[in-house]
């Protein structure tokens, strides 16, 4: 045993040292520990602690929280965008075969920021199943959705600490934009019935979603058809075209069974909602149905 964990060892020092040095202050990039530390608490809160706290206690009340909360997420979001954008997507990128720049050049030290601040903002967006436990709403806390919020940014953590920008950033992009639009409608969801007048929209967020897919994919196939391309981490091209052409495939699939042959609910009880449709005749918070990067939080489909 002894020798497996001295192997063990080894090993990840030998990998990390294809780190990128540059973000070894950034907070959460000395090891992957505390990351994955704080994903095992999130999973074990929601999990076993927050229900069994929950148990005998009522919903909390958390609409201006949510409020605050929806909006910035919105403007974190929007910033992260503008900030990939001017870090290289409109200032020299080609919007092909694009490395990352390693160099400490100041726009490369703008694309490591923002690259940091994307994956930061995953481990923000915890909260949006904290949320579920603290509203008891048991029913949107999937596997699926689980994974997506434990895994995903797990992963990302990698590719953050070895590849900040480049090629493999513009889908890091692409979900930034989504969730300006994503959180935004959640924003005004949160913000009580008043606000359903301007959220006739919300049957397009499941084609958002089917959108970002798209261009993901397009994007990253371009590797394939290239004579030659100097992005330095293939792995992370084949990990982002294997995500986005799975979950196009799913959640088209939720699209046709939703909207093409009205199968999820009875009809004198449907309200649409982004990526579905809810059983109640109440307006929708994010907590009831919920849609993120291709996510149906209603139990049917999940995917980010």
């Amino acid at each position: 045993m002894e020798v497996w964990v001295t192997r063990g060892v080894q090993m990840y020092q030998e990998l990390i040292k294809g780190a990128d040095p540059r973000l070894y202050d950034y907070p959460l990039m000395q090891s992957p520990l505390l990351p994955t530390c704080i994903l095992l608490g999130y999973v074990i809160f929601v999990l076993y602690l927050g229900p069994w706290f929950m148990a005998g206690r009522k919903p909390f009340d958390l609409k201006p929280v949510m409020v605050l909360y929806n909006f910035s997420m919105v403007t974190l979001s929007a910033y992260i965008v503008y900030e990939f954008l001017m870090s290289g997507w409109l200032t020299g990128y080609t919007w092909h075969c694009d490395p990352v720049d390693f160099s400490d050049d100041p726009m490369a030290l703008r694309m490591v920021r923002v690259a940091w601040l994307f994956l930061f903002s995953k481990f923000f967006e915890l909260l949006d199943t904290v949320f579920f436990v603290l509203r008891k709403k048991n029913s949107q806390i999937t596997f699926l959705h689980i994974f997506h919020h434990s895994v995903l940014p797990w992963s990302w953590w990698w590719g953050v600490k070895f590849g900040p920008g480049g090629m493999g950033s513009f889908h890091a992009m692409i979900n930034s934009l989504v969730h300006v639009i994503m959180y935004f409608y959640y924003g005004l969801s949160a913000a009580g019935p008043r606000f359903q007048k301007y959220l006739w929209w919300k049957k397009h967020m499941t084609a958002i979603q089917l959108v970002q897919f798209v261009l993901i994919a397009i994007h990253v196939s371009q590797y394939y058809f290239m004579p030659s391309c100097g992005y330095q981490f293939p792995i992370f091209i084949h990990l982002i075209w294997i995500y986005g052409t799975v979950f196009f495939i799913l959640f088209s699939n939720f699209w046709y069974q939703a909207y093409t042959k009205g199968r999820r609910l009875p009809k004198s009880r449907e309200q649409p909602v982004e990526g579905g449709f809810s059983r109640k005749n109440k307006h929708v918070t994010n907590g009831s149905i919920h849609v993120e990067n291709g996510i149906a939080r209603n139990g049917k489909l999940k995917a980010n």
